[in-house]
């Protein structure tokens, strides 16, 4: 029961957001060299506007949280920016780093999307709805969890292939903010609207569906299937999909 109630207020909190990240861009301008960095925590609402961008520009991220009481990064993060503000981005291929989730909007769009944030994707920046949606998740992915340190090797990084708006994704993204651990975000959005809904309507109505976009053919070329989310952790060999069993297996593994 408990299970089902965390889904559905994390699928109610995608739905007060209008499902915003969902679909990804299949055609895009440059694609960045080297990782942009993102210190965020997932509670956070001006944080989850970068994270819907990251999603539609189909680009992804390493992600060093920096939820409430943390002390790993967000310390960090502050000496960076010069202020406890968040989110904030580091992008090495261009050395630009920027606070204001507008800005970094803005920015993706120019340097990796079409040049120009499209007007509709402004107006969904919405304080409003988002703070909702974080508050329909109550706590969940804002405060730190005791937990062991996670070494970040950024040649052999945890990863973890996700859409912003995935209802189950959320849950697994949350928990890695919690206890801390920094990950590379694979963002692998829907490329197709026959794509869109539930796993089993795709597998329903569209069997012969190609599978478009690089990530979700790496996705189903590594794990078998086309499901989200699903971890790799390099450190234990582990991977999985199912997002009770990665949070199964994160708590085992790193909760102190």
């Amino acid at each position: 029961m408990n299970a089902m109630v965390n889904t559905f207020s994390s699928a109610l909190a995608s739905t007060l957001r209008m499902w915003r990240g969902t679909k990804a861009e299949r055609f895009y301008s440059s694609r960045p060299k080297q990782p942009l960095q993102l210190y965020e925590f997932e509670g956070c609402p001006y944080c989850r506007f970068v994270r819907e961008t990251l999603t539609e520009l189909d680009l992804d991220a390493d992600i060093f949280p920096c939820p409430k009481g943390g002390t790993r990064f967000r310390p960090q993060a502050v000496k960076i920016g010069g202020k406890e503000q968040f989110p904030l981005l580091i992008d090495p291929n261009t050395n630009t780093t920027l606070l204001e989730s507008g800005d970094i909007a803005a920015y993706l769009h120019q340097q990796y999307g079409n040049g120009k944030e499209p007007l509709a994707v402004k107006l969904m920046r919405d304080p409003v709805s988002s703070s909702l949606a974080t508050a329909v998740r109550q706590i969940r992915g804002v405060k730190v969890r005791a937990s062991k340190a996670v070494e970040w090797n950024i040649d052999a990084p945890i990863e973890l292939f996700s859409f912003e708006s995935s209802p189950y994704s959320r849950k697994v993204r949350e928990l890695l903010c919690e206890l801390e651990i920094p990950y590379r975000l694979r963002n692998t959005g829907k490329v197709l609207w026959r794509e869109l809904g539930p796993p089993m309507v795709r597998s329903t109505l569209f069997s012969e569906l190609p599978v478009l976009g690089p990530k979700r053919q790496e996705l189903q070329a590594r794990g078998g299937m086309l499901q989200l989310p699903y971890l790799f952790d390099p450190n234990t060999g582990a991977s999985m999909y199912e997002s009770e069993l990665i949070c199964d297996y994160l708590l085992k593994t790193y909760a102190a």
